[in-house]
């Protein structure tokens, strides 16, 4: 059963991303950003507050949300931190690079949190799973090469890194929700992170804005600005940014629905849920009608069979 959880989650992750660059366009990243993370934790409030006035009746379902100890949100907050890092890095490369790039290198996620296990788990790796490493990353490479072709390089692009630190960081929240798996209630992790990401972002919202305010005035004697990433975006509602929330809270709702099975395993769910790629690249290459499609699809089909080799060695 968990397997079709995972698939699920693949679905929306897909349709998010494609919500996701249509609320950028023209928007402003921090704005986009805030007010996705505030509606996502007002979908999942209704949840907690149940839970805690009717606690016998919401026991009994999928959505009820146990009290955590003190320990438990902090582990929780870290979880909140790592994830809206990565989440700022790839909403700011997914503004200024191709979806059809962005998506597919995200897809690598796997793994990096597969070689991350390696390292701190010390677990060892068959050939199938060496075999879809190994693919992983010459796909990797190749995207690289094809990104040069529109003058997109690490060199000359910080939007790549950006991608990097971004699908990194995402790789190290998937390690982490393994631990957190073992001991946390899955709903009380995704309600009370989501919850504590919407804090977060107004507080970076309002050290922004008082940075803005110093840089205006010492732009008034010629000094060089605290944030030389200011967007000249104005903020604007867009449709698509409620879809982002929407398409987040059911893709991470199934996906520690799945993790939250004793049999389930962190490198398949994570493996089947970056197969959500395929519909945002789709998008890009009918929708926004990207450049180098047959490349592109090439490098794609590389990391898809890297991964499928990574599922053969799980499974």
């Amino acid at each position: 059963m968990w397997i079709l959880y995972a698939i699920c989650s693949a679905f929306c992750l897909g349709f998010y991303d494609i919500a996701k660059k249509r609320a950028l366009e023209g928007n402003a990243v921090l704005y986009v950003l805030t007010c996705s993370v505030i509606i996502s934790s007002l979908l999942l409030l209704p949840m907690a507050v149940a839970s805690y006035l009717w606690p016998e009746t919401l026991m009994k379902t999928m959505f009820f949300v146990p009290q955590v100890s003190f320990h438990d949100h902090l582990l929780i907050l870290l979880k909140a931190v790592i994830v809206l890092l990565s989440w700022i890095f790839a909403y700011y490369s997914m503004k200024h690079l191709p979806i059809t790039l962005v998506t597919p290198i995200n897809a690598t996620r796997p793994m990096w949190t597969l070689l991350g296990a390696v390292l701190i788990f010390g677990e060892v790796l068959n050939g199938w799973q060496w075999a879809g490493i190994i693919m992983a990353l010459l796909s990797f490479y190749a995207f690289s090469l094809v990104g040069k072709t529109e003058d997109i390089s690490w060199t000359n692009n910080p939007w790549l890194l950006a991608l990097l630190a971004a699908t990194l960081l995402g790789a190290c929240s998937g390690l982490y929700d393994k631990y957190l798996m073992r001991s946390l209630d899955r709903n009380a992790v995704q309600v009370y992170y989501t919850c504590y990401q919407a804090v977060l972002m107004l507080l970076l919202l309002g050290v922004q804005h008082l940075l803005y305010r110093i840089d205006a005035r010492r732009a008034e004697v010629g000094k060089r600005p605290f944030l030389p990433l200011h967007s000249t975006a104005k903020p604007r509602w867009k449709g698509a940014i409620l879809m982002i929330s929407v398409f987040l809270v059911l893709s991470d709702f199934v996906y520690l629905l799945a993790l939250s099975y004793p049999d389930s395993l962190i490198s398949v769910v994570s493996t089947v849920r970056r197969g959500g790629c395929i519909i945002s690249f789709i998008y890009g290459a009918l929708v926004l009608r990207d450049k180098n499609i047959r490349r592109k699809a090439i490098c794609l089909a590389g990391i898809v069979i890297g991964m499928i080799f990574l599922l053969l060695g799980t499974l």
